[in-house]
């Protein structure tokens, strides 16, 4: 036997013991931003309008507040995360909402249709998202959007829009802003980019196929797109590492800590626009897991609103 192959044999037990640890530090930090972020009380819109028939088809309109607040406000557009899955809707992303308006913004938040609370056949969760209803729903809110905001917020600038999501709804701020790069026989297809100041992504399920690889979500991905005997034909359509480049002025902000969407998967969308001739910026926050991002108690809720003034003004 070699000399070595003792002290190797030994250290075999700490090195398991120190991940089990950081493990469960991860689990920890995670839960404690989750219910930290969750924790904030519902802050009530300023006006609410309806862009489809739907109950879940209107977006929450917050009014720029405070004494610096511009007299014509860059307009963010808000997409909440939460999987596509219908127990998470907009009401989560009040403060995170009512934070940015007291940013001097005005804020559109954005509630579109998810998947069933049903458990997926063979799972444990509710599916992810509807096909193609949570598609339908993003483009039909963004091409509504400058009327209603005309309208219910006269004091946003329809010329300076920002739009951000967290997690799947990052995934949907970015194919938001890749629509005219969509195959010519999408029905979501358009013929020149969305009138953009920018996009903002935060912890973005941005590549679907590192995401399904790293189990991102529970299977999420899949259910999003209708199943797996629909992910080939259907993720060309969808997926936002595929749809570049955009031309848009596009912003990734994500947490090393992130244990729910981790930043491989920011990471590979920003090689995948590197590829295509695109740079798209990629902030890392060091100490920083999922939920902080739209947390405004955080300061990483203050970087994310920082990137956003970047583009915006």
């Amino acid at each position: 036997m070699p000399d070595d192959a003792a002290p190797r044999d030994a250290a075999e037990p700490d090195d398991a013991a120190a991940r089990d640890a950081a493990g469960r530090d991860a689990i920890a930090r995670d839960a404690a931003e989750e219910a930290s972020a969750l924790a904030h009380p519902y802050v009530a819109p300023d006006a609410t309008a309806a862009y489809g028939d739907h109950p879940d088809q209107v977006i929450d309109f917050y009014a720029p507040r405070g004494p610096e607040a511009p007299v014509l406000a860059p307009l963010v557009v808000v997409l909440h995360g939460g999987a596509w899955r219908a127990p998470y809707d907009r009401r989560h992303l009040t403060a995170f909402a009512d934070f940015l308006a007291r940013r001097g913004f005005a804020v559109a938040n954005v509630e579109y249709r998810r998947g069933s609370a049903i458990p997926a056949q063979g799972g444990v969760g509710p599916v992810a998202g509807r096909w193609p209803d949570t598609f339908d729903d993003v483009a039909a809110a963004l091409d509504a959007l400058p009327a209603l905001a005309r309208e219910a917020l006269p004091g946003a600038d329809a010329r300076r829009v920002v739009v951000t999501g967290h997690s799947a709804g990052g995934q949907l701020a970015l194919w938001a802003a890749s629509r005219h790069v969509l195959p010519a026989d999408s029905p979501w297809h358009t013929d020149r980019p969305a009138p953009l100041r920018g996009v903002v992504a935060l912890a973005p399920i941005a590549d679907f196929d590192v995401a399904v690889k790293l189990e991102v979500c529970a299977g999420a991905v899949a259910q999003l797109l209708g199943g797996e005997g629909k992910v080939a034909e259907r993720q060309p359509y969808a997926d936002p590492a595929l749809l570049l480049p955009t031309g848009i002025a596009t912003t990734l902000v994500q947490g090393r800590a992130d244990i729910v969407v981790p930043q491989a998967v920011a990471e590979s969308y920003a090689d995948a626009s590197a590829k295509a001739g695109e740079v798209v910026g990629l902030t890392l926050l060091d100490g920083v897991g999922h939920f902080a991002l739209i947390d405004p108690a955080a300061d990483a809720c203050a970087v994310v609103a920082e990137e956003i003034a970047q583009l915006a003004w």
